[in-house]
């Protein structure tokens, strides 16, 4: 019986090895390193909307409206989280085609605890890449809350940022991310969303603010920020979750991140020094309110190219947002007269092109780039044909952003009554007691 027993023993041992070399092979798909990272960073990113953008734009609206512009911002990311669940990841990562993501994916669809993303032993696992791509997700249709502030209807907002996520947002992000997107295929270097996220919002923006006008008393009234301590408190929220945003697209904890974090944080303090040196020259003063802006712009335009190029591009993307994007945000908005209240567009829509075009140049081994060649069948980098892929989907962005967004628009409008905005006496009395009634302050 011993023997029996023994002999038992023996084959229960040998049925377990393939079951526990599995087990095994398994947890070596995920790396360990690279899932803590990603964890960090996807909190960073959501840290950027909740509280960091929300602080940034409350300050810096009158005070009748900062909780409003709160509640714009908390409600996007409630929204936008039960959107992703449902079809924006779908829409976005799916494999239907290289210009649509399919429904494969819809509430998670064929997603579990065991699914990864990457190459073995350095894959992630697929709820986590889910989680940290729905963060891009939520900040997007947030940002261009600063083009609209203090006029539009809670419910067209609501509405509008809902519809444009799915048309917009997700088509682009497969188109430039999705593992067989169109433009990915051309070889388009956009690590964190200069064309995903910059560039739909920016557009996107300075639609809307277009289309619903222009706040009541613009050009003649006086607009100061409420609290610019409270803005300031912001943008170094944003600052530190932008090392998320980018240091954690390549999903990786290894040098690359490393590198990417670091030219990230010369391109905003570059950015922060030129626009505060362009205010300088032109008003006497450096204000407080360009200085965090200026630090926007660079964040925002070192975000398609910091995966690819080295702290000189930090250094040149940088100042090159910093005067460019004032230029944009004062000389090009008061010459055209729209009222893009808190520079949606000329930070973020221009900051994010001067980056995805700047790429093709610092990302050259010349200027101190990684040189990494990301158009098919190509033997050597070059600069030329980078340049002409980041102009072709930087257009095509831009076109089909602004297309869809008025047409968008055409039917909130029509949703919502004929009217996008807030109506005139509750614009004076402010949205927040007219549109929640509450007050954020009690004095």
């Amino acid at each position: 019986m011993k023997r029996v027993a023994c002999v038992l023993s023996l084959l229960a041992g040998l049925c377990l090895i393939p079951s526990t070399a599995l087990a095994q092979e398994a947890e070596a798909a995920v790396n360990p390193a690279n899932t803590a990272w990603i964890l960090t960073a996807t909190a960073l990113v959501l840290f950027m909307t909740i509280p960091g953008l929300s602080l940034f734009y409350a300050g810096l609206v009158r005070r009748k409206n900062v909780l409003s512009v709160l509640m714009h911002c908390f409600m996007i990311m409630a929204v936008m989280s039960v959107l992703w669940l449902v079809c924006g990841y779908s829409l976005a990562f799916g494999e239907a085609n290289p210009y649509y993501g399919g429904l494969a994916k819809v509430f998670a669809g064929g997603v579990d605890a065991s699914s990864t993303v990457g190459d073995s032993g350095k894959a992630i696992p697929e709820y986590l890449f889910m989680a940290f791509q729905m963060t891009f997700f939520i900040i997007t249709p947030a940002l261009m809350v600063g083009a609209f502030v203090e006029r539009m209807k809670f419910s067209a907002m609501v509405l509008f940022t809902t519809l444009w996520a799915i048309l917009v947002y997700a088509p682009v992000c497969h188109w430039v991310w999705g593992d067989n997107g169109f433009m990915l295929g051309w070889g388009t270097k956009d690590l964190a969303g200069g064309i995903v996220v910059h560039i739909t919002a920016g557009i996107g923006a300075l639609v809307v603010c277009i289309m619903v006008g222009p706040r009541k008393g613009y050009r003649t009234a006086q607009f100061q920020p409420h609290n610019l301590p409270m803005c300031v408190m912001g943008t170094g929220m944003l600052w530190v979750g932008w090392f998320g945003f980018n240091a954690g697209s390549g999903l990786a904890a290894n040098g690359d991140a490393a590198q990417t974090l670091f030219v990230t944080h010369i391109s905003a303090a570059t950015a922060t020094i030129v626009w505060s040196l362009a205010e300088k020259l032109k008003h006497g003063k450096a204000s407080v309110l360009g200085a965090v802006t200026g630090s926007i712009a660079g964040l925002a335009a070192i975000t398609p190219a910091s995966g690819d190029v080295g702290p000189i591009g930090g250094l040149a993307i940088g100042a090159a947002a910093g005067f460019i994007c004032w230029v944009a945000s004062t000389s090009v908005k008061s010459k055209f007269g729209y009222d893009d209240s808190l520079d949606v567009f000329g930070v973020h829509g221009v900051g994010g092109l001067v980056g995805t075009l700047m790429v093709a140049f610092f990302a050259s081994t010349t200027l101190g780039g990684k040189g990494v060649i990301s158009i098919p069948d190509a033997e050597t980098y070059s600069v030329g044909a980078q340049f002409l892929v980041q102009l072709k989907a930087s257009a095509i962005a831009i076109v089909y952003t602004l297309i869809v967004s008025v047409i968008i628009l055409y039917l909130v409008k029509a949703i919502c009554g004929g009217s996008l905005r807030a109506s005139e006496s509750e614009e004076e009395e402010g949205l927040d007691l007219t549109a929640h009634g509450e007050s954020g302050y009690n004095n």
